[in-house]
């Protein structure tokens, strides 16, 4: 059985991608199935820190854009809208160049809450880093105020 409310529409998540962080860096979703959804960023003199490694904030944007996209494909955005709620990430390997590719699976689909494993890895499919994303899924009229 498949998570998605519809079925995802690759080019349309990433037009949502123009003038936001994610087209800053070249964020691309390029693969879904019935249980997960997949990005990649390139790994260049956008994605790294000052040592010529991927950063870690970097490899955290697209881990918490892949897997807040999941989130906003299974709720019904006519009734809500999901924000990150906390994030984390563990930086198992450093790379230098190429894409970095994370895939979002679902550890848990509340009616509050969404919890993703997302897990990217390197054109040579090794893991570089493995993270953690809460989404809070909050009723359109509890938005909090513009500023």
């Amino acid at each position: 059985m498949s998570l998605w409310r519809e079925t995802p529409d690759l080019d349309a998540l990433n037009a949502k991608q123009k003038n936001t962080i994610g087209e800053a860096l070249d964020i691309r979703f390029e693969d879904f199935d019935d249980q997960s959804l997949t990005a990649s960023m390139p790994v260049d003199h956008r994605t790294h820190q000052p040592y010529g490694l991927l950063h870690g904030g970097a490899s955290v944007v697209l881990a918490e854009t892949v897997g807040s996209s999941a989130s906003y494909l299974i709720i019904d955005t006519c009734k809500y809208f999901c924000v990150g709620l906390e994030v984390n990430a563990n930086h198992l390997r450093g790379l230098r160049s190429g894409r970095v590719t994370a895939v979002a699976h679902p550890v848990h689909i509340g009616r509050t809450t969404h919890v993703w494993d997302i897990r990217l890895t390197s054109d040579e499919g090794k893991t570089s880093c493995i993270s953690r994303l809460t989404v809070a899924i909050v009723p359109l009229g509890e938005q909090p105020p513009e500023r």
